[in-house]
């Protein structure tokens, strides 16, 4: 009862906001380069995963979530008192450190991008894409253990998955084009629109990058901070054209299961579930290279309306574009990444 007491006046709150960036978009549509603004069948697709996960998430946080902060409590060495006022804002910002790494990780091994990329996989960005989120992925269960740190310092688990919960209704409201850049000093400490779109891009130098959860300073601190410089292509380097619920949801496994049974060895069974969404097997010593899948790569520019009027030198309709990370595996550096 105490959830549904929390989580009843956020879903209205979050319904509200929802439609007043949906009106707000047809009303005054915002004229910028690179805007999307809001698609019906977009928005189906996202609230569409975001009811299977409210129906399937017990199950996950069970086994993902609970399970392992329930051990982690169990061997903790410490137990730090609630009652103490600085437990609590030390529990938010250890909490939004392990979400940082969590978060870090679902972009850079592949078994958890599997289940990450659902929420990456739209091409406009607006409040309704925040709520895209996979549903009853295996992979989500892997996530919990991230947060395992904040209970073996001593914070309770209930504790844990409050902040946990008031972070994530933190990045709802961020995740819109309608929000310029804020004052100087919020930009500097605090994940902002601007640097979440920059995280939703697919394009240099965003790839990779901005992996805040509501402290943008970590990303400062360990080498992933991008700032907004140019605007944003969103969706995945090579997107699902799809918006079929169970292809939204199951495309990235169905790959990555894929390459597992093609690979020749172990160390690239391994690679395909452990290394960067990148990641290639190496060819056998002096055969040619093997020709990338279409599903792997864009063969030319993503589809979108606004291209044209963002880039200073315009791209040919048939153009290849290729991240730089991605020129340098196929130049053959295994590890380097395409995570969308």
């Amino acid at each position: 009862m105490p959830d549904l007491l929390v989580a009843i006046p956020t879903m209205l709150a979050f319904a509200l906001l929802m439609s007043a960036e949906w009106f707000a978009d047809r009303t005054d549509p915002d004229t910028r380069p690179g805007v999307h603004g809001y698609d019906g069948r977009e928005v189906a697709t996202n609230l569409g995963t975001f009811l299977l996960g409210r129906v399937t998430k017990p199950i996950i946080t069970a086994i993902g979530t609970v399970g392992p902060l329930a051990l982690a409590a169990a061997v903790a060495p410490v137990h730090l008192d609630t009652g103490t006022w600085w437990v609590w804002p030390a529990a938010f910002v250890v909490v939004d450190f392990c979400y940082y790494w969590a978060h870090r990780a679902d972009h850079r091994v592949r078994l958890m991008w599997t289940s990450h990329a659902v929420h990456h996989s739209s091409q406009y960005f607006n409040l309704t894409t925040a709520v895209r989120l996979p549903w009853l992925n295996p992979t989500m269960v892997l996530r919990g253990a991230f947060f395992a740190p904040a209970v073996l310092l001593g914070f309770p688990v209930w504790m844990v998955l409050l902040m946990q919960s008031l972070n994530l209704v933190f990045q709802f409201p961020i995740h819109t084009e309608r929000v310029g850049r804020l004052w100087g000093p919020l930009e500097y400490l605090f994940n902002t629109p601007s640097h979440h779109r920059v995280h939703h891009g697919s394009n240099n130098p965003y790839l990779d990058k901005n992996y805040a959860g509501v402290l943008i300073v970590w990303d400062r601190l360990f080498g992933s901070y991008a700032a907004e410089i140019e605007p944003v292509r969103y969706g995945l380097v090579h997107d699902i054209e799809t918006r079929n619920l169970l292809k939204v949801n199951y495309g990235e496994l169905a790959a990555l299961v894929r390459d597992i049974r093609h690979a020749r060895t172990w160390a690239g069974r391994l690679g395909y579930l452990l290394a960067p969404p990148g990641y290639r097997e190496a060819p056998d010593p002096g055969s040619p290279a093997p020709a990338r899948p279409d599903t792997e790569f864009p063969r030319t520019a993503p589809r979108s309306h606004f291209d044209g009027a963002l880039r200073a030198d315009p791209i040919a309709p048939d153009a290849v574009i290729v991240p730089a990370d991605v020129a340098e595996a196929r130049n053959g550096s295994p590890l380097a990444s395409t995570a969308r």
